[in-house]
């Protein structure tokens, strides 16, 4: 593990976060088929010996509240014995005053340790699973994603490793406050009345015969419960990503009302999960209660009797070492939800630390340059849980640096075409050759150096325009101011107080849609790639702002392996070849004016196209 400085701890902590080779080990381990109990254990495997020294820690600290009790009975014992000389019984007094003194005031200096000792693993391991989940994020398919709400995912990232990292401070903590308060009652008793263990031991398997007959319930309540809040922040989420839509057609009712209804669904399984808790909670209580008070009375009538010969302060030692340990007892079932719901939520982020969609990539050789020379051969696509092909018996040579169009009617299959070029999906058959290489054999991210992709909705993130511009990359200033000449954003960034280092809101909220993507551009160019994918880039954009960046893409295709996805003919007209697409077949192959002669289905597409300007 790599060692860092935890600011604002404390000094000379430290804080413990995977390596790069930790991480891919960590990420590889077989959680799949596992109980979330062996994989939890799995996730601290590193800190075993910390929690052993965290329990003997806590042993020390909390030695007060196991030692008073005694103390108690002795102060008690000492001044209901009249047998004893008064300066005998004053001196032990003092004695007894000093024990508890420095095991008192240890608590301090011991608590802090405990703490530290405590906290170091919690956040480590906290930090490490949700850096694994967002590594494996990054690793999982585009498909996946594309079928996996984002509030979901975000969901697993945050609320379930702080329900981990919550059990863990409880198993840290009130477990063994539990197990040292019943150990040490039992040691206790043994000495002073051995027989008196016997009702100890009779209040265990009360305890436990509830826990296994209602044990399912808390599980699948809890499961439920988890789920309806995925679909929550899932809901949520989109309805933040559609409000200017919402706004525009004034259906903020509707989307109101489906929120409330993930939220009464998630109100109706929280009450599930209330109910049978407070069943749980309160049967066991009443059980435990009762049992105490029988011991009780039962006590008291050995203690008549004669039978009991001890004094008066250990019997009060006695009883409330029991109601101690009845207490103990109850504490511990009411662990039993936190511990179901911590299994569960280990449970839920083992759905993305084991799924296996993710991008083979290991061990493939790396791509150290690349040309820009593909082939299609025999490629067909499918979607998975679709039986229909997506793309159907593909064959295309694109030779190094044509510029090559891709059009056709919706679900026609141009998006598909550009992601396999980029490699977010694999032939379901046929091979697709880069530079002469099956791209199934190489390693798609070493390959990605090379490319740049412009899309219909340009991401920005919440930062500087330099920022966007150059992520990813450390270029040059020169490098920079080149990227924003060709993509025409001179005028525009002379224009803003704070010039590149202008922020702008996440997405670009304070941006025009011809503005971002000129910052799309720039950043493609800024990345000399050797292929680019232009993916719908202008039909966001009106005419006027798409023929102020026409220049800009001219740019940047000069000299490149392009595909360019449009709706738009007049984007493509220039195009060296257009390959127009059908139902996911190569329907026509040609230029502008091949295909116009054809008079087949672009010619039309064309007819109507300018018909509609």
């Amino acid at each position: 593990m790599r060692e860092e400085n935890l600011h604002g701890y404390g000094r000379n902590c430290r804080i413990f976060s995977f390596s790069g080779e930790q991480m891919r080990e960590f990420l590889h381990r077989q959680y799949r088929n596992r109980g979330p109990l062996r994989n939890y254990i799995d996730f601290y495997s590193e800190w075993k010996g910390r929690f052993v020294l965290v329990w003997l820690m806590y042993l020390v600290k909390a030695a007060p509240v196991f030692l008073i009790p005694i103390l108690t009975a002795e102060v008690i014992n000492l001044i209901t014995n009249r047998e004893l000389p008064l300066e005998q019984v004053i001196g032990r007094l003092w004695e007894i005053l000093a024990i508890g003194f420095v095991v008192i005031v240890q608590n301090i200096p011991t608590h802090m340790l405990y703490v530290r000792l405590m906290s170091v693993p919690c956040r480590s391991v906290e930090m490490n699973l949700r850096s694994a989940l967002c590594t494996r994020l990054q690793h999982l398919s585009i498909p996946y994603h594309t079928s996996t709400r984002m509030g979901s995912l975000q969901n697993k990232v945050t609320r379930d490793v702080e329900s981990i990292e919550n059990m863990t401070r409880m198993l840290l903590d009130t477990v063994p406050h539990i197990v040292c308060t019943i150990v040490i009652a039992i040691i206790v008793t043994l000495v002073k009345a051995p027989l008196f263990v016997l009702f100890y031991l009779a209040a265990v398997p009360l305890a436990v015969g509830l826990f296994m007959a209602i044990r399912k319930k808390i599980r699948e309540s809890n499961r439920a419960f988890r789920q309806s809040i995925e679909d929550m922040s899932g809901r949520v989420t989109e309805m933040i990503r559609l409000i200017p839509i919402t706004r525009a057609h004034h259906v903020e009712e509707v989307e109101i009302g489906r929120v409330n209804q993930k939220l009464e669904q998630i109100r109706n399984t929280g009450l599930q999960v209330d109910w049978i808790n407070s069943i749980f909670g309160s049967v066991n209580w009443v059980l435990l209660m009762l049992f105490n008070l029988c011991t009780l009375i039962f006590i008291a009538y050995l203690y008549q009797k004669g039978f009991l010969k001890i004094g008066v302060g250990d019997i009060v030692l006695l009883t409330g070492y029991f109601s101690s340990i009845t207490t103990m007892v109850m504490a511990a079932m009411n662990c039993v939800p936190a511990i179901t719901k911590g299994l569960e939520s280990v449970r839920s982020i083992g759905e993305v630390l084991e799924c296996p969609d993710i991008e083979l990539n290991a061990d493939k050789p790396q791509v150290t340059e690349v040309k820009g020379d593909f082939v299609f051969e025999h490629v067909s696509f499918s979607y998975p849980g679709n039986d229909k092909h997506a793309l159907e018996d593909i064959n295309l040579h694109v030779p190094q640096g044509e510029t090559i169009a891709l059009v056709g009617s919706s679900g026609a299959g141009k998006s598909t075409m550009a992601h396999l070029v980029i490699g977010f999906v694999r032939p379901s058959s046929g091979r697709l050759l880069l530079d002469g290489q099956d791209m199934n054999n190489l390693d798609l991210r070493s390959y990605r150096k090379f490319i740049s992709v412009v899309t219909q909705e340009t991401l920005l993130f919440d930062g500087t325009i330099r920022e966007n511009i150059c992520y990813g990359i450390k270029p040059s200033e020169f490098e920079l101011m080149s990227a924003v000449r060709s993509a025409d954003l001179l005028d525009f960034i002379d224009s803003l107080p704070e010039g590149l280092n202008t922020q702008v809101r996440e997405n670009g909220a304070r941006l025009s849609g011809g503005q971002k993507q000129r910052i799309a551009i720039a950043r493609a160019l800024l990345r000399d790639p050797r292929v680019l994918i232009l993916d719908e880039a202008t039909s966001a954009l009106d005419v006027e702002s798409e023929s102020q960046i026409k220049q800009a893409l001219d740019c940047l295709v000069k000299g490149r392996t392009t595909f360019i996805v449009a709706h738009r003919l007049s984007t493509i007209r220039n195009a060296d070849r257009i390959v127009v697409m059908d139902k996911g077949r190569i329907a026509e192959i040609g230029t502008h004016q091949e295909l116009l002669a054809l008079d087949g289905i672009y010619a039309e597409m064309n007819r109507k196209f300018t018909a509609a300007q």
